[in-house]
């Protein structure tokens, strides 16, 4: 047993050391020396390699620098503009917000490349003005000095956009105008607004052209307005007008903004038997005065009125928008293309009326009316002069503007730039649209005047209409 015991302690310190220390490891090899002569030999060699290494590193790295093409710098440029969400400019205003939200969107797709390289993209920020000009002056102050606007959009209307534009001139910030036509915002000194639509004082005119042309033997005008600046303004200028043309002005009467009762009007207008009704103001006052004179089965042979018959909206009237006429700044059917502006010796830039109207369709649903052929306008000309200056700088965008002549899909485009009318629109003409019905009996608007741009004769006269 002792024998038995003593082997075992043996073969457990036999383990225990290999387990422990395993197998001794074999000597490493030595290193072979390399002779002391060529390795004096080879050192300066190799310095001299690093040496010309090192003078040639920052030259390649120059010459990488070069060839990397350089990244694009990019800018923001912040429009302001408030549109009237609600009051009594709200839709006319709003068929304005979404032509310029649409031109938004396409333009910031690509973004517009200055001379410089660099990019500029645009942000919009905007207000409810409530139709009111109270806020339009506080809100286009806020939107210069707290918001940092670059540049500006007018409001729908004349008399906001007369506010607005004062606001501008105050701060020295460019404008473009839209949806706004009174010829008196230009005519007061102003250097920094820029007028889209047909002036005023030539909105009603080519109405008493087509009565001339489709009825030379008419005499008499009614003229029954709204009481506001773009109104007043449109009828005073139609007025002097027609009496240069020979009319006779048996009425010329406005009535206030809220009016919902035209009866003491129209019985006024049947007292004195016009040839022609003319006059209106905005989309819920000519509606309703068209209604109210259809209605009495006023017989009257010649309706034109501004602002709601080129609207879509109006066709709700049912027969009774039939055969009346409406001044437009712009119609799908307007013959703007490429080939007219080279005829006109203009250059032309944009889309095509086609493909505005297609975008337009495919994101509201709806065909665009002529406010909305300006909102879009009125970004599509500041990203022209943008273009033209090469830059956002303000002086330079404003020199573009000066010199800018150039058919869009929106039509002819020019500013003057005389010290009596600076920024009135010098180039833009109307086009006058009539609700008819088509061949299916739906009621569709077709251009009747001027006689060039027709796309269906004047129905004549209105008390024969639907007969």
């Amino acid at each position: 047993m002792k024998r038995l015991s003593l082997f075992v302690m043996l073969l457990a310190l036999v383990l225990t050391a290999v387990q422990c220390g395993g197998a001794a490891p074999e000597p490493a090899a030595p290193a072979q020396e390399q002779p002391k002569e060529e390795a004096a030999a080879e050192q300066p060699a190799a310095q001299e390699e690093e040496a010309a290494a090192a003078e040639e590193a920052p030259a390649a790295q120059e010459e990488a620098a070069e060839e990397a093409p350089a990244a694009a710098s990019e800018q923001t440029v912040v429009i302001g503009y408030t549109a009237s969400k609600t009051g009594k400019q709200e839709v006319p205003s709003r068929g304005q917000t979404r032509g310029f939200e649409l031109w938004l969107e396409q333009v910031n797709s690509t973004g517009v490349t200055l001379s410089d390289g660099s990019v500029v993209k645009f942000e919009a920020v905007t207000y409810d003005d409530e139709s009111a000009t109270e806020r339009v002056q506080s809100l286009y102050t806020t939107l210069i000095e707290q918001d940092g606007a670059d540049f500006l959009i007018s409001p729908y209307s004349s008399g906001l956009t007369d506010a607005s534009a004062v606001v501008a001139e105050t701060y020295g910030t460019l404008m473009i105008t839209t949806g706004a036509a009174s010829d008196a915002t230009y005519q007061k000194g102003l250097t920094t607004a820029y007028q889209l639509y047909t002036p005023a004082s030539r909105y009603l005119t080519g109405a008493i052209d087509m009565l001339a042309s489709i009825d030379p033997e008419a005499k008499k005008i009614a003229f029954v307005y709204e009481n506001d600046k773009f109104s007043t303004d449109v009828v005073t200028a139609a007025k002097d007008y027609a009496e240069s043309k020979g009319y006779e002005i048996v009425i010329f009467e406005g009535y206030d903004s809220e009016t919902t009762d035209f009866a003491p009007f129209i019985n006024k207008i049947a007292a004195s038997e016009p040839d022609a009704v003319m006059g209106g103001g905005h989309f819920n006052d000519g509606s309703t005065f068209t209604r109210q004179l259809h209605d009495k089965q006023l017989d009257v042979n010649f309706l034109a009125l501004l602002v709601a018959p080129p609207e879509l909206q109006f066709a709700e009237l049912g027969e009774a928008a039939l055969g009346v006429v409406g001044p437009s700044q712009w119609e799908p059917q307007a013959n703007y293309t490429e080939e007219a502006a080279q005829a006109a010796s203009v250059e032309w830039y944009g889309p095509s009326v086609a493909d505005f109207v297609s975008a337009y369709q495919a994101k509201y649903g709806e065909e665009p009316g002529y406010h909305a052929a300006g909102g879009y306008a009125s970004g599509l000309i500041l990203q022209k002069a943008i273009e033209v200056a090469g830059s956002t700088d303000p002086q330079a965008v404003k020199t573009a503007l000066e010199g800018l002549d150039v058919m869009s899909f929106y039509g002819h485009v020019r500013f003057d730039t005389s010290p009596e009318s600076y920024g009135l629109q010098a180039a833009h003409d109307m086009v006058y649209v009539q609700w008819q019905k088509d061949d299916s009996g739906n009621l569709v608007k077709q251009v009747v005047w001027p006689l060039e741009g027709q796309s269906a004769e004047p129905l004549y006269p209105l008390a024969q209409v639907g007969q």
